[in-house]
């Protein structure tokens, strides 16, 4: 029962914290001008706050989008789905060239003010691993799972 009541705590902790929900009208004029301007098509849009900053999560078409603003509308960071074949041709060369036998699942962009990152699962019949790439294909971050 002690387990059952500290996962449940555990679980509204991590549900509260990451940031509270926001109605549409609640976000700040600039903000939301900033955001529907650059994204017009943007569907299932649902925001957040945190920490003074603006979280938005959409799609547009098929492909999620995760985008942070400040309070004067300032893009601070955006996140997005990608194809493996929009990654840049020296993450794949790097890919190809040090994890043969991997298969490219998940990538994600991330241009955190104007820092672009790559990060993909990579995939193998025994093995998972997450790395973030640099637009040069160098490794920043390698994560193994098993």
């Amino acid at each position: 029962m002690k387990k059952l009541i500290f996962v449940a705590c555990i679980m509204f902790y991590a549900a509260t914290s990451f940031g509270q929900d926001m109605k549409e009208t609640d976000v700040p004029s600039v903000v939301l001008n900033t955001f529907k301007q650059q994204y017009a098509k943007a569907e299932k849009v649902e925001w957040k706050q945190k920490a003074g900053m603006y979280k938005v999560e959409f799609k547009i078409v098929k492909d999620d989008h995760e985008l942070w603003l400040d309070k004067t509308g300032k893009v601070v960071k955006h996140k997005q789905e990608i194809k493996a074949d929009q990654l840049p041709k020296e993450v794949t060369a790097a890919i190809t060239k040090d994890y043969k036998g991997y298969t490219i699942h998940d990538p994600k962009k991330t241009d955190n003010a104007g820092v672009v990152t790559y990060k993909v699962e990579l995939k193998t019949a025994g093995s998972e691993m997450h790395l973030t790439f640099d637009k040069t294909g160098k490794v920043i971050s390698k994560k193994k799972e098993d």
